[in-house]
């Protein structure tokens, strides 16, 4: 009996799509992702020797080891299928390192989407293991663990234990402690605005115009009464009246980013949730006609570009279905960004005639949902413009102008499918309307206005600056997000991210002593060096020679010099009831909880109660916010005689 290929990917649920692709012909097996890493309980980077990485099997990963060399030494040749990025490769390099002995037949094959032709595809064309990618992942993983767990002792001995910095994390922080501050030293300042009703001959509906305040601001009450006076008894004129044809392109498909973002803009999902129901998708789904199958192609790119056999399918599909006016006669793709490293398509389905109603009763809520999304921007990008009538009309009085604007859709286009945006409704103030229209009865609003501070970040808009200012790659936005939560340097409300104190002091620290780590340009300058290493350009190494001395002289003045941080724990609104001290909002392993200032003396502790703003439909009590073990948010009312409870928030 002949000895069969081994290909080893990462994911079991990979290994059992591509076993039904490729039959008994083959053996599949999965490595569950990294199988050596950096030791955790160490820097493991040994400086002094050129930053020689020590790189040990990861602990529990000792049975899939040895499952996989046992696999090997059986196998004919084996295949290294990661994932078609960095770290994919560098998880391959690791493979083949801990294997070698057990096989001399080693190849890495790729592939963007787990298709059965991509699959088969891929064995055809095997290569070699890319070192240079391995190199600029490898410098990555030095580069962030020499920082972190050197500025880690800093933040323990002025902080407190269990903090942590590093490269892309403290940037991303500073860039949301910016934000408070400019929250903080805002100040509003007053401003006016006028609308005018106006009677049109003719015409039921009146006529509604904006006063045009970059002509005439009007910057306090006075300033309005003055212009009201002027106005008085006087005549308006239309002076202008013009109808131009404006055309929408169709948005471009997906990268990394912009599903991020559009998934927490219109599903409400975090950075982390979109990658990992993503995930599901692209490693496969069982679906009844078809058996498990990968729905998307890969999900970290920053690319927006698409073969040329997906164009071509996407562009029939919609011929097909819509007719000829609905296909686009470019190709919507845009130019390819410094930044972008264009090794992946966009994301996009596997196959466009796979709709989301043809999959529908084989997903689960949140990955149908998903699915969608990507299915619907996918074809709209390949979908003709959206084109609407603007209307413009120019209104005088006493030499004051007044105007009104107005969008009549005229072919809906891409939005037949793709409704996202702010969709321009019909607009019928300016319907009837002609330059010889008389106008009268003028009804003046004045109204109040004040200038508004610099919006707080959402997950969705911190993503898209991350992206913007080059922190950061794909993969790393959603973790960032994650790990910065998790230490509680910032925390969500509502929608938005908020510093919380511990995060300021943390950011004010390294802004004091490592100033380089919070730096945005200092990270993505950091990122265009590891492209470099990436296309052969420059040695690894070198990166870290030219960071590592003067990172070590400022860190080593601030461990000496730094002073003591300390943090004012947030009050309550609850007593003690043991000693009549206001209770403090204390951080343990399962969340917030409340705690008595008086400890050790008083060692009073209490659960946190999180009041959910609106009343219970049963008995009318405050309801309050309360977690399952698995940490899914769920409304209950407090009082135990009435039990209602409800996944979702009770109107108000």
């Amino acid at each position: 009996m002949s000895a069969h290929p081994l290909i080893i990917v990462e994911s079991p649920t990979k290994e059992h799509t591509i076993k039904r692709f490729l039959g008994s012909g083959y053996a599949v097996k999965a490595s569950g992702g990294h199988v050596r890493d950096l030791p955790k309980s160490r820097m493991g980077v040994k400086i002094e020797e050129g930053f020689e990485p020590e790189y040990i099997a990861i602990r529990g990963k000792g049975d899939v080891i040895k499952a996989l060399k046992e696999e090997a030494k059986k196998a004919s040749k084996v295949y290294l299928a990661t994932d078609p990025d960095r770290e994919g490769e560098a998880i391959a390099w690791h493979l083949e390192h801990l294997l070698q002995g057990c096989n001399d037949k080693f190849y890495r094959i790729s592939f963007n989407e787990i298709t059965k032709e991509a699959v088969k595809n891929a064995i055809a064309a095997p290569r070699a293991i890319d070192e240079n990618l391995v190199d600029a992942q490898q410098a990555r993983r030095v580069l962030d663990r020499v920082a972190g767990y050197s500025v880690s002792p800093l933040l323990w001995r002025k902080v407190k234990r269990g903090l942590s910095a590093g490269r892309v994390q403290s940037a991303t922080l500073n860039i949301l402690c910016a934000r408070e501050k400019e929250i903080e030293a805002f100040v509003p300042e007053e401003y006016w605005g006028l609308d005018v009703s106006l009677t049109v001959e003719g015409r039921k509906a009146p006529l509604l115009l904006q006063l045009d305040t970059k002509a005439v601001p009007l910057p306090d009450e006075n300033a309005v009464n003055a212009l009201l006076e002027k106005l008085a008894g006087q005549d308006f004129m239309i002076t202008g009246l013009s109808t131009q044809r404006r055309h929408v392109k169709a948005p471009l498909p997906f990268t990394t980013s912009t599903l991020q973002q559009e998934a927490s803009r219109v599903l409400g999902f975090s950075p982390s949730k979109t990658m990992r129901v993503a995930q599901s998708l692209y490693e496969g789904v069982r679906l009844k006609s078809e058996g498990v199958v990968g729905l998307i192609t890969y999900l970290r790119t920053d690319s927006t570009r698409i073969s040329e056999e997906a164009h071509k399918a996407v562009k029939a599909y919609i011929r097909d279905r819509f007719g000829d006016r609905y296909v686009s006669p470019v190709n919507g793709s845009a130019k390819t960004q410094e930044r972008i490293q264009d090794a992946h398509e966009a994301i996009r389905p596997t196959l466009i005639t796979r709709t989301p109603e043809s999959v529908k009763e084989d997903l689960g809520r949140d990955e149908l949902r998903l699915y969608q999304l990507i299915w619907n921007r996918f074809t709209a990008s390949r979908m003709a413009d959206y084109e609407y009538d603007a209307t413009h009309l120019s209104v005088n009085c006493a030499d004051v102008p007044f105007a009104a604007n107005a969008q009549v859709p005229a072919f809906d286009g891409y939005r037949l499918i793709y409704t996202h945006e702010d969709a321009a409704k019909k607009d019928k103030n300016l319907v009837d309307i002609r330059e010889d229209s008389r106008l009268s009865n003028p009804v003046f609003d004045p109204h109040q206005h004040f200038t508004q501070p610099p919006a707080r970040y959402t997950e969705a808009s911190l993503v898209q600056t991350m992206e913007a200012c080059g922190i950061g790659r794909p993969s790393t936005y959603a973790p960032t997000i994650s790990t910065l939560t998790e230490r509680r340097y910032i925390a969500k409300e509502k929608k938005n991210l908020v510093v919380t104190e511990l995060g300021q002091a943390v950011n004010e620290l390294i802004l004091a002593s490592v100033p380089m780590l919070a730096d945005k340009n200092f990270t993505a300058q950091m990122e265009e060096e590891l492209d470099d290493v990436a296309d052969g350009k420059r040695a690894w190494r070198e990166i870290l020679e030219d960071f590592y001395p003067p990172f070590k002289e400022k860190l080593d003045k601030a461990l000496a010099e730094a002073e003591k941080v300390r943090i004012k724990d947030e009050e309550s609104d609850v007593i003690c009831e043991q000693c009549g001290r206001r209770m403090v909002i204390k951080y343990g392993r399962n969340g917030k909880f409340l705690a008595c200032p008086g400890f050790p003396e008083c060692r009073n502790t209490k659960p946190f109660v999180e009041k959910a703003g609106c009343a219970c439909p049963q008995c009318g009590q405050e309801m309050i916010i309360r977690r399952t073990k698995k940490g899914r948010r769920f409304y209950a009312c407090p009082s135990e005689a009435c039990g209602f409870m409800s996944w979702n928030k009770p109107k108000a």
